[in-house]
């Protein structure tokens, strides 16, 4: 019986005006060890990661859906096939809610990409799972983070201590989500 139990569940794939949102596949392992393995990156996420790290931080991502029905999903340009990153939902223990998240490799960065993926993630999180609010927990330094996040309509809520440090949390909450032309 070793290694015969397989558990099986739906990931969903969302298309946007360029992206594909996408479940994680076993061949993303090269793509991700090089995003995940870049010092800038990695900058605000705990320093860059091995391949086996990497592949670990993949396992956690889907075994997320497998828990909680939604998660990550792997970003793809759609016109080129392209990996670009990763971005969707994310809520573990203590955590202060439904994380909207979004990890765009650098050599994307700076074409819209990440508020394209975090309005597709606000989209399902207030369509598909009912919440009342959305947030992104993000390091106070990371600039291009809280641009997304600003972009997306999501404002700074509160300071919180999470993983070892403070983190700014930002939020959009379901009435104010529902008043843009946007969504």
């Amino acid at each position: 019986m070793s290694g015969d139990l397989v558990t099986t569940f739906a990931i969903p794939t969302i298309v946007t005006e360029r992206l594909t949102l996408r479940a994680i596949a076993p061949e993303d392992i090269d793509n991700y060890a090089t995003m995940w393995a870049d010092p800038e990156f990695m900058r605000y996420l705990g320093g860059p990661a091995d391949r086996p790290a990497t592949w670990r931080n993949m396992a956690t991502t889907l075994g997320h859906w497998a828990l909680w029905g939604y998660g990550l999903w792997s970003v793809v340009e759609t016109a080129t096939g392209e990996l670009v990153g990763r971005a969707g939902l994310w809520n573990e223990p203590g955590w202060p809610g439904v994380e909207a998240a979004w990890f765009i490799a650098r050599p994307h960065w700076g074409r819209g990409f990440g508020p394209e993926a975090g309005r597709a993630s606000l989209r399902f999180a207030f369509n598909r799972l009912a919440v009342d609010q959305v947030v992104s927990v993000i390091d106070a330094d990371n600039t291009r983070s809280i641009r997304v996040a600003e972009k997306i309509s999501e404002t700074y809520h509160h300071t919180e201590f999470l993983h070892g440090k403070n983190q700014h949390v930002y939020a959009i909450s379901r009435s104010a989500w529902e008043t843009q032309t946007d969504n």
